[in-house]
């Protein structure tokens, strides 16, 4: 069997493992090995040709491949050692060894110091969200329509429904009318946005695509090819009202309902999964309940925005490369980290107190809409961070940063109140 040593590696060559290899690297880490199973680097950016990436990050407006492409230039540069076309079967943490595949090379066995976990996630299909019907091609997830469209110009219908106001959907509605396609409806079972506020107005809004917020796909027609769907309003239980049911003709249904973190890997691994997220659990240090094992990006929890990916990948990438070396912080004591009100879940989930002041960023996301509010850091009653917020919305990430040494109790609690 070929073996391979390193010091740190990372599983996934996205816009996260990208991320937290260079940041390993650059942390002192000696032998730093991306292990990818595609065929080039760059994830789910190489289809991602439209722009809006980079504004937080690199403070300009790049397309998904020119964002990668900074990363790729960064790992090339700094010398990360890259296996492509290479299939992880499994991550033994205790034994520190990765088994994987490729034809090149058969079965490998990598072993490491750390490794990290950058594996991103996949679209929930029709199976998921069980739409009855008969099972007709022209229904596609919207990632998959994506890379048809943009990286294999092959065009995948011309009277199009998506069922699902997630980001990929409404990018996909404004690509398909760019392509000549008549986009008939974007369907939404919540009453709010999936998304990102932008992407309504720039890929909905302004093409004059129609968003039918809390309503369903109620059943598929057609047998060779999709012929039509029933839509239908939904009631407080998200359950159809038949009695509003219309029936739309159309030869695509392009799914954009919710992504789920690639976590095969980690459950296989034995390693904690959070019940809200389908992620690992992780600390400040984006550390999991395995020690050797750090985890970033999409596969802790699915992010709105790349540029928070690659944040949140650096400090993984950084605190892998200190386990490997042997200098990760000495920890104090351990605080209980707790979702307040309108809070779904927090990153990270856990928090280490370490002798060094450190500053902590959370990012969640909130259960529902709401208007000019205020996000609290509570530590023993006390308000220990605060910041306005004037609308927030469950398709849009919030984040609040904590100074470590101003906790004063054995937990913290972060919510959103109403402004008075």
């Amino acid at each position: 069997m070929f073996e391979i040593n390193c010091d740190v590696a990372v599983i996934g060559g996205g816009p996260a493992g990208l991320s937290a290899a260079v940041s390993a690297k650059k942390e002192g880490a000696g032998k730093v090995l991306i292990i990818e199973r595609d065929y080039s680097l760059g994830g789910i950016l190489q289809q991602c040709i439209h722009p809006g990436f980079g504004l937080a990050y690199f403070k300009e407006e790049l397309t998904g491949p020119e964002y990668a492409g900074r990363f790729i230039d960064e790992v090339l540069d700094a010398g990360v050692e890259v296996l492509l076309k290479t299939m992880v079967l499994e991550v033994l943490p205790e034994e520190k060894l990765i088994i994987c595949v490729s034809s090149e090379r058969g079965m490998t066995k990598v072993n490491f110091k750390s490794v990290v976990l950058a594996m991103g996630c996949r679209e929930r299909t029709r199976a998921n969200i069980m739409i009855p019907g008969t099972r007709p091609s022209g229904v596609y997830t919207a990632g998959s329509a994506q890379r048809l469209i943009n990286r294999q110009n092959a065009m995948v219908g011309k009277r199009v429904v998506i069922l699902g106001s997630g980001d990929i959907g409404m990018i996909m509605a404004r690509r398909m009318t760019l392509e000549g396609a008549k986009v008939l409806a974007v369907v939404e079972i919540m009453d709010f946005l999936a998304g990102l506020t932008r992407n309504r107005v720039q890929c909905l809004d302004d093409f004059g695509i129609p968003l039918k917020l809390a309503h369903t796909v109620t059943r598929i027609v057609g047998n060779e090819r999709i012929e039509g769907v029933y839509i239908a309003a939904v009631d407080e239980n998200k359950k159809p009202l038949f009695d509003t049911e219309e029936y739309i003709e159309c030869d695509t249904l392009l799914l954009s309902v919710g992504l789920i973190p690639e976590n095969e890997l980690t459950k296989k691994a034995e390693i904690k999964i959070s019940d809200i997220t389908n992620g690992p659990i992780v600390n400040q240090y984006m550390q999991t309940s395995a020690a050797p094992v750090f985890a970033c990006g999409n596969v802790v929890h699915v992010n709105d925005l790349v540029d928070n990916v690659s944040v949140e990948s650096i400090t993984a990438g950084k605190y892998a490369a200190h386990y490997a070396l042997g200098t990760m912080p000495d920890i104090v004591k351990k605080v209980e980290v707790i979702k307040g009100n309108n809070v779904r879940y927090l990153c990270p989930h856990e928090m280490n107190v370490s002798k060094e002041n450190e500053k902590v960023k959370f990012y969640f996301r909130v259960l529902c809409p709401d208007r000019d509010v205020k996000i609290v850091v509570k530590s023993n009653g006390e308000v220990i961070a605060s910041k306005k917020a004037k609308i927030i919305n469950p398709g849009e990430m919030e984040n609040i940063q904590i100074n470590m040494e101003e906790i004063n109790s054995e937990s913290i609690t972060i919510e959103v109140i109403k402004e008075a």
